[in-house]
């Protein structure tokens, strides 16, 4: 259950930095975002713990300078967003190596999912409204939001079913 919202953050995040440097014209920064991406995935399944930590570093610097260079906000702040997720469930991961055996790892899990998948949900919504106020919102934005929205609810029907 970690493993897969971990995966599809990680993708979310550098797919948003990578399309909103590539709409601002830098398609080679996008190519090499992509590939750190790949280098991040790569990472979780082979248990570097180090490469969230770098990639958050990394993907906040991003989006500093994509704000700053006055790209689309959105797409800035939802890499953000998607970033500290995936650094999140990283740690969390790491952490629950030292719970106890008897204690219920699933729901422990569970619950910090719901958590943090609301605040980066109020995140993205605030975001939207964001972007809506500067006059951003396009057909991508609302696409991106459609998708998330149809990942988390097959995630949330996912563990009703458990």
């Amino acid at each position: 259950m970690i493993a897969i919202a971990l995966v599809f953050s990680i993708m979310i995040s550098l797919g948003s930095f990578a399309w909103g440097y590539w709409q601002a014209g830098y398609e080679g920064i996008s190519r090499w975002i992509i590939g750190f991406g790949i280098f991040w995935l790569v990472a979780q399944w082979r248990k570097w713990r180090w490469v969230s930590t770098a990639g958050i570093f990394l993907f906040i610097l991003l989006a500093i300078v994509g704000v700053w260079l006055n790209f689309i906000a959105g797409w800035m702040f939802s890499g953000s967003i998607f970033a500290f997720f995936a650094w999140n469930l990283t740690e969390f991961q790491h952490s629950l190596s030292f719970v106890n055996a008897r204690d219920d790892v699933r729901g422990m899990s569970r619950r910090h999912l719901a958590r943090i998948s609301l605040l980066a949900m109020a995140g993205l919504m605030l975001v939207s409204l964001f972007v809506l106020a500067r006059g951003q919102f396009s057909l991508e934005w609302g696409m991106f939001l459609l998708g998330v929205l149809l990942v988390g609810s097959l995630q949330l029907v996912a563990w009703f079913r458990k």
